[in-house]
């Protein structure tokens, strides 16, 4: 008698057990299928191609920028000529710390966000969008990237690395199927590393400091919040994407992932999902003591 009720615990804790593996896979798949994430809202930061913290900005030959180059709290800006902006210079300034509070805003934004696992290196995958993460290592690129839009002119890819950005020398990121410089985004825990003659597309937003070595084409935005932005004769920035237009009266408070409206669909789909798995949970409960009830009956 007390083995056949043995028996027939072990089986209840087993389907529990499966059960709730199940209630959890379904809502991983579940969030997984959230289609595209909002955009990281950049405000004012979006004014500028090319920004840094201290202690400088530094050029070495002709870079080329489309967009504002700021810098704050330091205001040493080096290189510029021979480099030519193609916006304003703002060193030091109130327009520059406004943008530095925006990026700053932006980049917690980024990181906050739910994401799925990725390759440590990038190169030789296609990825529709989404949120990235590569889990406890160097976020790497060697060779090309693909993003497809999936025909949607509005996907957004968000890449949050632990630690640092680096690229391959000649590495690229190139899109199929639609898609914009202007929605990719990568939040990078340390410093990014662009190698020489590559080619990059969307916003870094990196902790640190971020170098460019020479020859690189940057379609989009070299943010560093913290430390120095390095470039060696490259061509940074985007005329197509939109800046933020007039300056707030007022600096933004940091924005939560949870409650900012920006990001109401990134949270919505894994809240259903979680729903969904808590009943899941709650069926295999009924199960498990339905299965006792007929276990005292043996």
């Amino acid at each position: 008698m007390d083995t056949r009720r043995q028996g027939a615990k072990r089986l209840r804790a087993v389907g529990i057990a499966v059960s709730l593996a199940i209630g959890l896979l379904a809502v991983g798949q579940t969030a997984l299928a959230g289609g595209t994430p909002a955009p990281v809202p950049l405000l004012t930061a979006a004014n500028f191609a090319v920004l840094a913290g201290t202690p400088s900005v530094e050029n070495t030959g002709p870079t080329i920028v489309t967009g504002n180059l700021g810098i704050h709290p330091a205001a040493a800006v080096n290189g510029f000529p021979p480099g030519i902006v193609n916006g304003t210079i703002h060193a030091g300034n109130a327009v520059a710390l406004q943008a530095k509070t925006d990026l700053a805003a932006a980049y917690l934004d980024a990181e906050l966000r739910p994401s799925v696992p990725v390759a440590c290196d990038l190169g030789g995958l296609t990825l529709v969008a989404g949120v990235y993460d590569p889990v406890d290592c160097t976020l790497g690129l060697t060779g090309t990237l693909t993003l497809n839009g999936q025909n949607d002119p509005n996907s957004v890819w968000i890449f949050q690395a632990p630690s640092d950005l680096v690229t391959a020398s000649s590495s690229s990121v190139v899109f199929i199927n639609g898609g914009s410089p202007c929605n990719v985004f990568w939040q990078v825990t340390s410093s990014a590393t662009l190698g020489s003659g590559s080619s990059f597309v969307g916003t870094i937003m990196a902790l640190t400091s971020i170098t460019i070595a020479d020859g690189v084409t940057v379609n989009g935005r070299v943010l560093a919040r913290n430390g120095t932005v390095t470039m060696i004769n490259d061509t940074i920035g985007s005329s197509t994407c939109p800046g933020a237009g007039p300056l707030p009266s007022a600096a933004p408070s940091i924005p939560s992932t949870a409650f900012s409206p920006e990001n109401e669909a990134v949270t919505a789909w894994p809240l259903v999902a979680l729903i969904g798995g808590v009943a899941v949970v709650l069926l295999s409960v009924v199960v498990a003591f339905r299965g006792r009830t007929v276990s005292k009956g043996i």
